[in-house]
C-alpha cells in the first residue's frame, strides 16, 4: 500500500470521489473534516483500515498540523459556495488554504493540490473568484510545486446544480433564466477525481495549473431546457434581467446568514453568471492527462429521472438522450 495521503474537506461530493479514486490507486487516506460524526461512511470507500477520518478545520492550524502527521502529499478541496456564520469566501478560500500550505510545506508533504476553479481572478467583482485566485497565490508561495485543479462546473449524481435545478423543474411553475447565454463547460465529478489522484503521485505535473472542462459547451438557456427534457417537465423560462436577479441574491445572502440552508442564489453567484465558465485552451486540462472527458448526456439522464413524475418508473420523455 502507497504512502499517506490528508484530504481535507474530503467528505464533499468531489471529495469522497477523490477519497475513493485515492483508496483505488492503493493509497492510505486521511479525510480531515471539521465533523466527522457526518462523515462515518468516508472508511467504506477502500479496504479495512484503508480510510481513516479525523476532525480538522483549515481555519485551526493546530488541526491543521494534526491532520497532516505522516502524510507524504496532501489534497485541499475546502471551498465555499456561498458565505454563512463564520464561513467566509476570506477565511476559507485565501487564509484556510495558506494554513494547510504552509503546514503541509514545514511536515515535509512532497505533493500537495489545491482545488480551484475557472474564473479565479483577483480582479473580479465576484468575492468568489478573486478569493479563489487569491486562495491560489498563498498556495503557490508557500507551496511551489502544489499542483492546481480549477475545473468548471461539476457534475454526478450527488451535485449542487443538476439536482437543484431538477428540482425546481418538479415543483416550481417556472425557471428563472440569469445569465441566459452565459457559457458553461460542465465536468465529471470522476474525471476531476482521476486528476487530482494522478497528481498526488505524478511528479510531472508538480507546479502546473489544470482547467477542467467536458467535451460539451453549454449556455445556462440550453441546460435548463436539457433538464427541463429530461425531467418530461413543461416549464417557461423566465429571463431575469441583472438587477432584478441581484436584487434576489441579495436576498439570498440574508437567507444564508440566517438560517441553515443553501439560498437558491446569492448575490455574488449573480455576478459569477456574468461571466462564461470554460476552460483557458492555453492551459492544460483532461487531454494532457489522458483522460477522455465524460458527457453530461451519458451522465446527467442517470439522475435526473427522479424528478420525472413517476421517478424510475416514468417513461422516457420524448427528446431526452
Amino acid at each position: 500500500m502507497q504512502g499517506l495521503v490528508t484530504v481535507f474537506g474530503g467528505s464533499g461530493f468531489v471529495g469522497s470521489q477523490v477519497v475513493r479514486q485515492l483508496a483505488k490507486a492503493g493509497h492510505r487516506v486521511r479525510v480531515a473534516v471539521r465533523q466527522p460524526n457526518l462523515a462515518y461512511k468516508m472508511r467504506m470507500l477502500g479496504d479495512v483500515g484503508q480510510i481513516e477520518v479525523v476532525q480538522a478545520n483549515v481555519r485551526n492550524a493546530a488541526s491543521v498540523v494534526r491532520a497532516l502527521d505522516g502524510a507524504e502529499a496532501c489534497v485541499n478541496l475546502v471551498g465555499l459556495l456561498y458565505e454563512a456564520g463564520r464561513q467566509k469566501f476570506q477565511a476559507v478560500h485565501v487564509m484556510g488554504a495558506k494554513t494547510v500550505a504552509e503546514q503541509a510545506a514545514a511536515a515535509g508533504v512532497t505533493r500537495f493540490v489545491q482545488m480551484s476553479a475557472i474564473g479565479a481572478d483577483a480582479g473580479s467583482e465576484s468575492k468568489y473568484a478573486r478569493t479563489k485566485a487569491e486562495g491560489e497565490e498563498a498556495v503557490k508561495a508557500a507551496f511551489p510545486g502544489a499542483v492546481i485543479v480549477r475545473p468548471s462546473v461539476v457534475f454526478g449524481p450527488e451535485d449542487a446544480f443538476f439536482n437543484r435545478f431538477g428540482q425546481m423543474a418538479a415543483y416550481a411553475p417556472a425557471l428563472p433564466l440569469v445569465g441566459g447565454e452565459t457559457r458553461l463547460q460542465p465536468v465529471f465529478v470522476g474525471d476531476v477525481a482521476a486528476v487530482i489522484t494522478r497528481a498526488v503521485s505524478d511528479p510531472a505535473m508538480a507546479g502546473l495549473t489544470y482547467e477542467l472542462g467536458g467535451p460539451g459547451v453549454f449556455t445556462m438557456r440550453q441546460i435548463l431546457e436539457l433538464i427541463l427534457t429530461e425531467t418530461g417537465r413543461d416549464r417557461p423560462l423566465v429571463p431575469l434581467p441583472w438587477p432584478i436577479a441581484t436584487l434576489i441574491g441579495q436576498l439570498g445572502d440574508i437567507q444564508s446568514g440566517i438560517l441553515p440552508i443553501a439560498p437558491p442564489i446569492t448575490s455574488d453567484q449573480v455576478e459569477l453568471l456574468k461571466s462564461d465558465n470554460v476552460a483557458d485552451h492555453g492551459l492544460p486540462g483532461l487531454a494532457e492527462v489522458g483522460i477522455v472527458p465524460t458527457s453530461i448526456e451519458a451522465i446527467v439522464p442517470s439522475y435526473l429521472y427522479r424528478y420525472r413524475k413517476g421517478g424510475q418508473y416514468a417513461p422516457t420523455p420524448a427528446g431526452a438522450f
